[in-house]
């Protein structure tokens, strides 16, 4: 397959900024966990500027929100959840696929479970959950703003029993062609990778860089038409916001291992 997509291990920052509005260049960093709140993303993750936020006693904003719950479950739900918006998606108890094993996958050809795939809302509609089940062969649909990741902010926190942990990874695709000169979609995954752990007093944090934003890198020489399309002209490292015309079908890819509940908090971001 011939690629236009390739994630380097070596990685040199570019000091000219993208051209495509919301992508923005990255250096590593790391990200700390409140008290009470085992999280850590792995890898490369986005640093951005942010107003100061005042927080309540458990870690997150106050004032108005949209909440979201990823409610794992032992055995896999069978009713028909299109269209069910209760704010809660069911993902498997102890299910999912490592992000790593998505790279370079075709879209067409990967599992859906334990997928939840996002969608730009419609002009006037906002966040909704088209689809609960994330246990079927389907995976489960949420709606979010298309400009979610400028003008909104995402909290998180594990609840249940101690010691469950999940792996969350936010995904995309990117067209490849392939042996026979056809386009296809390609899936490549974030290389921030949030992970929340369960233990006791968990707090909220703020899990926008790895839920939002796509963070890749890209080599001009390779990835040609990806470079040309968010403005690169330097090999490095870029987060790229959701729904942005150069990746396509975002996902959130979530690995669980025992986690029984995360909860997300959408707020409007401040300023």
């Amino acid at each position: 397959m011939l690629r236009t997509l390739t994630l380097v291990a070596a990685l040199t920052i570019a000091a000219t900024p993208a051209l495509v509005a919301g992508a923005v260049l990255v250096a590593p960093a790391t990200t700390s966990a409140p008290s009470g709140n085992t999280a850590a993303t792995s890898a490369t993750t986005t640093t951005t500027a942010a107003a100061s936020v005042a927080t309540t006693g458990n870690g997150a904003p106050s004032g108005a929100h949209y909440n979201l719950n990823l409610i794992g479950v032992p055995k896999d739900k069978t009713a028909d959840m299109t269209n069910n918006d209760g704010h809660r998606i069911f993902v498997q108890l102890t299910g999912g696929e490592d992000a790593t094993s998505l790279k370079g996958k075709l879209f067409s050809e990967i599992t859906r479970v334990n997928k939840i795939f996002l969608q730009p809302a419609p002009a006037g509609e906002s966040f909704q959950v088209l689809d609960a089940n994330a246990t079927d062969a389907n995976g489960a649909l949420f709606q979010l703003p298309i400009d979610v990741s400028t003008k909104w902010t995402v909290w998180a926190r594990a609840l249940g029993k101690p010691g469950g942990k999940s792996l969350t990874t936010t995904c995309a695709t990117v067209t490849v062609l392939d042996a026979t000169g056809l386009p296809v979609q390609e899936v490549i995954c974030s290389v921030a990778t949030l992970t929340m752990q369960r233990t006791k007093n968990a707090k909220f944090m703020n899990v926008s860089s790895s839920l939002l934003f796509v963070t890749i890198a890209v080599d001009p020489a390779v990835d040609t038409a990806l470079a040309g399309c968010l403005g690169i002209t330097t090999t490095s490292t870029v987060s790229v916001p959701l729904f942005n015309g150069c990746l396509q079908n975002y996902f959130w890819n979530y690995q669980n291992l025992g986690l029984k509940l995360l909860q997300l908090r959408f707020y409007p971001a401040a300023g």
